[in-house]
């Protein structure tokens, strides 16, 4: 099954080409999963017999959770004299409506359609939702290994030794599913099928943007599927003003065309649509099952024989030295690029090295890793 994630600049349209995109896609016969808060007065109620729409429900959704929380954690509730929260008295917390969205994003990999397509947040909040599930995996590994649970029937004993209490049982639960969650969700961002669709409207402001989605998703591993330029004035007008409008816009859309490949340009229908209908001329080219783009290749070169090294080439699309940064710490290289940053788990054969250096060649970051002689293995 295929995933297309649709972000974009605020205000661009990514819920209207979201709903396009998976109306056009059902009509040509296949089983579509629409994933929107706001598609509804799009469709009108009349999504056809192959469109399915979920919505995900932030305060429903944390109810539900905080409540289950609840639950396990009765028994050292009761312990502190808690009074405990019913349904009505809940309301959502800042931060329920991207928890939601996230399990909306693992249920979508799950039904029987044939695509699922995601109407996700303006860009830098879709590019921080998508690296939420290995951020907080990384968080929980760290707070609460999992090999601390294997010695529960320790536990007693140990907090008469430490003088402190240990993690209760329902807090080691707790933390694996919340683990379980999260994992599922990752495997759906770092599923090959799963692609993000950009949607920028032509101006000063879109080739910025579409650098900027390209240097995150690349340091995420997300291909970007295609660029959608959205709302384009029709040309060949009279009137001077719009004209000068739509040659602005031309201006700025052949700038996107320096940047990527795969551009699709969609009028501008004069109004905002009202119905299924005025969606037709609003869904982008209609793109093959396989990932048309390729993300840029993350690679280690065996270099021992000629420079004694082993090179690891992580590409970063538009990356530039001065906002580039990377530093080792135990098996993992965290690197922040411009806005971003990422703890990036290093392959099996780099962790018996040490970094000695690194650079950057259009787009590609070289880091040289030196064999340790102590953890390498000798050859006879």
């Amino acid at each position: 099954m295929r995933i297309i994630l649709v972000t974009g600049s605020g205000g661009a349209g990514r819920t209207t080409v979201a709903t396009a995109t998976a109306l056009a896609e059902a009509r040509a016969g296949r089983r579509v999963l629409l994933v929107s808060e706001d598609a509804d007065p799009l469709l009108g109620g009349d999504g056809g017999e192959g469109l399915r729409v979920l919505r995900p429900e932030p305060a429903g959704d944390f109810r539900r959770e905080f409540l289950a929380l609840q639950a396990r954690s009765s028994t050292a509730l009761d312990l502190l004299g808690a009074a405990p929260f019913e349904d009505a008295e809940l309301t959502e917390l800042p931060g329920s409506r991207q928890f939601a969205l996230l399990r909306a994003l693992r249920d979508a990999a799950e039904g029987d359609h044939e695509l699922a397509v995601v109407d996700l947040p303006p860009l830098a909040e879709a590019l921080a939702l998508l690296a939420l599930p290995e951020q907080l995996r990384r968080y929980l590994r760290r707070l609460l290994p999992r090999e601390r649970q294997a010695a529960r029937a320790l536990r007693p004993m140990l907090a008469q030794l430490a003088g402190v209490p240990m993690p209760a049982q329902w807090l080691y639960e707790t933390t694996g599913h919340w683990e379980e969650e999260l994992a599922a969700v990752q495997a759906v961002v770092d599923a090959p099928t799963t692609s993000v669709r950009l949607v920028l409207e032509p101006g000063p402001a879109a080739v910025r943007a579409l650098r900027t989605a390209r240097l995150g998703l690349a340091l995420q591993r997300l291909p970007l599927d295609s660029v959608v330029a959205n709302r384009l004035l029709p040309a060949g007008s009279e009137d001077p003003w719009l004209a000068g409008l739509t040659t602005q816009q031309h201006r700025h859309l052949a700038e996107l065309r320096t940047v990527s490949d795969v551009v699709d340009e969609l009028p501008h229908l004069g109004r905002d649509p009202r119905g299924p209908e005025d969606l037709v001329p609003l869904a982008p080219a209609r793109r093959p099952a396989a990932v048309p783009d390729p993300v840029p290749a993350w690679s280690v070169e065996d270099r021992r024989e000629e420079d004694g090294v082993l090179v690891w080439h992580i590409g970063l699309p538009g990356a530039v030295k001065e906002d580039l940064s990377l530093v080792r710490r135990g098996d993992e290289l965290l690197l922040t690029v411009g806005a971003f940053r990422r703890n990036v788990p290093l392959p099996a054969a780099l962790r018996r090295c040490t970094v000695t250096g690194a650079g950057l060649v259009e787009g590609d970051l070289r880091v040289r890793f030196t064999p340790d002689p102590g953890l390498w293995p000798r050859t006879p």
